[in-house]
């Protein structure tokens, strides 16, 4: 038997992005025990890669701007399937996240008179997002992981959970292993906030790296007896690099369009016109992803697949000041200098919308003691996340989560134990390390993202994701005789095959979620249901044993409904 480790706290923290980190403070600050663990370091986080902003309505741009039209906005561009109870916690409690930031020492954009400087970014009524040039996220996760460290939060930076533990509905901590050494970890906690992403690195052209966003936080939620909403909306960025081939899906930030960038086929015309000819393209992010999706299929796109996103008649100060990264970002890549020439770009995986179902109040799940944040959880964007959206999102329920986690605890009577749980989760280890089959787990990794991208892509049909629930079938048979070789340079190929698990059972959820919505809505293009349908105004919930179910959204507020525009396809899907 391997060297295990025991430890105990009052909370355990799974993922140390921005939505755990937030919540680890929140817990620390009240003099609650809290442990946060996660699998790569917390400088390296996914929260890092986020580019553009954060967004509240500060007023300090725009003095009309309110939290209620952020709330609009929001709604409407969910195309109605965001919970408007989630909706209004994020919006109401938003200049809140964004004074905690500046507690912590988050360096913000700011105007002449010392106000923080905000933008526009995307669909949103007024300019409400706030930045830090465009390396917002880098800048949260430094303020957070630093504000961590002065809180002496422990963190352990290479154990891979691999199973929440269960009993009786109720979760009692988490088991794994140690990425470098192999040893075990078993801890014990009354409750645990799941903050370790979405799903979107199981498509080939992803804004995600390597080994993350792989579906962690679906199969750990599921696998607890936790279900899943809206697995089958994710918005797909319509400017991911198409190469190099290692970095293809890296992304261009929102920020270049919304600082005066424009896109343009291989003819030269500026299509958004097409498409969205009043906002252009500051259009919504489905609406710029199936436009370039559209050019392309239809033959205007660039030789190698893409479209050109053209910086090069702003002032080069703009670009090196506002836009540092996407042009350090380029010289870096492709030896291009985008003050001079435009960027081939195209559609990538870039968020996922849906994830584990939350309650609107505290971000609790189905299982007593577990709650989930961040990207791993869902109800505040439904079919079209707005830019700005998810970083403001992690800040408050950040907040909120860790404060209701330690609510959760303080109220427990006795703490739960179950030895036939742990020796499950032991057992689900010891059997892949015994694995010697002749399936490698990278292949079969890239047959579901192959799949994926092939049947459930920026534009999906019955037939296609039929065949993608096929492939699928077969990848998860081969799955059965997979092969794990562990080497002097650790533990990464048995990671790999829990990917490879989390990733075939994320794929699942969607494909069957996606089949379901017969209808195109938001980021959800069906090409043999082009329309939207008003039937289909509903959140899809699914779980291994009940498939998929619909459920009603609430409805709008009165006073928030006033403040919206009518929500239309017309113009999404020309095909």
């Amino acid at each position: 038997m391997p060297r295990e480790h025991q430890l105990a706290t009052s909370v355990l923290v799974v993922g140390t992005g921005g939505a755990g980190l937030r919540s680890a403070i929140e817990l620390a600050e009240a003099g609650v025990a809290v442990l946060a663990v996660g699998k790569r370091p917390v400088n390296d986080a996914h929260t890092a890669l986020a580019a553009g902003g954060i967004n509240a309505a500060l007023a300090t741009t725009d003095p009309a701007d309110t939290w209620e039209q952020h709330a609009a906005d929001t709604l409407q561009e969910s195309y109605l399937l965001a919970d408007p109870r989630t909706v209004q916690v994020v919006t109401r409690n938003a200049a809140r996240g964004i004074h905690d930031l500046e507690r912590y020492g988050m360096r913000f954009d700011r105007q002449s008179d010392g106000r923080i400087a905000q933008r526009y970014f995307g669909a949103h009524t007024y300019r409400r997002t706030a930045f830090a040039g465009d390396y917002t996220g880098l800048e949260v996760q430094r303020v957070l992981g630093e504000h961590a460290a002065r809180l002496s939060i422990p963190v352990l930076s290479t154990l891979y959970i691999t199973q929440l533990l269960v009993d009786d509905g109720t979760v009692f901590g988490a088991y794994g292993f140690d990425l470098v050494d192999g040893s075990r970890y078993l801890v014990h906690a009354d409750a645990v906030i799941l903050a370790a992403g979405g799903h979107t690195r199981i498509w080939r052209r992803t804004s995600s790296r390597r080994d993350e966003n792989t579906g962690d936080s679906l199969r750990l939620a599921v696998d607890a007896g936790a279900r899943l909403r809206d697995a089958e909306l994710v918005q797909f960025h319509p400017s991911g690099l198409l190469e190099p081939e290692n970095a293809a899906g890296t992304l261009v930030s929102e920020a270049a369009r919304g600082e005066g960038g424009i896109l343009l086929n291989n003819l030269g015309e500026r299509f958004m016109a097409r498409y969205d000819p009043e906002r252009m393209e500051l259009s919504t992010r489905d609406r710029v992803a199936i436009a370039s999706y559209t050019e392309i299929m239809e033959g205007r796109g660039t030789p190698a697949g893409g479209v050109w996103l053209d910086l090069s008649h702003l002032p080069r100060e703009t670009v090196l000041t506002r836009l540092p990264r996407v042009y350090q970002t380029l010289l870096d890549l492709q030896m291009l200098d985008v003050t001079r020439d435009p960027i081939e770009v195209a559609p990538t995986a870039h968020y996922s919308m849906g994830g584990v179902w939350v309650s609107p109040e505290d971000h609790s799940t189905d299982i007593d003691g577990l709650f989930a944040i961040g990207e791993a959880a869902s109800g505040l964007h439904g079919a079209n996340r707005l830019g700005g959206n998810s970083l403001i999102e992690l800040l408050v329920y950040g907040r909120l989560t860790g404060r209701a986690a330690a609510e959760y605890s303080a109220r427990l009577g006795a703490q739960r134990r179950s030895l036939a749980a742990v020796r499950d989760a032991e057992a689900a280890v010891d059997r892949l390390l015994a694995a010697h089959g002749d399936q490698n787990v990278r292949a079969l990794q890239r047959s579901v993202r192959n799949l994926m991208t092939e049947h459930a892509g920026v534009v999906r049909s019955e037939a296609g994701l039929r065949a993608g629930l096929d492939a699928l079938d077969e990848v998860e048979e081969r799955r059965t005789h997979v092969g794990v070789h562990i080497d002097i340079s650790g533990y990464q190929e048995l990671a790999h095959a829990f990917d490879l698990r989390s990733a075939t059972l994320a794929a699942r959820a969607t494909l069957e979620c996606a089949l379901e919505r017969r209808e195109s809505r938001g980021c959800h293009n069906r090409s043999d249901h082009p329309h939207l349908d008003p039937e289909l105004q509903v959140n899809l919930v699914w779980s291994p044993a009940t498939g998929v179910r619909r459920e009603a959204v609430p409805p709008v507020p009165t006073d928030i409904a006033v403040l919206m525009h009518d929500v239309s396809a017309d113009g999404k899907l020309l095909e």
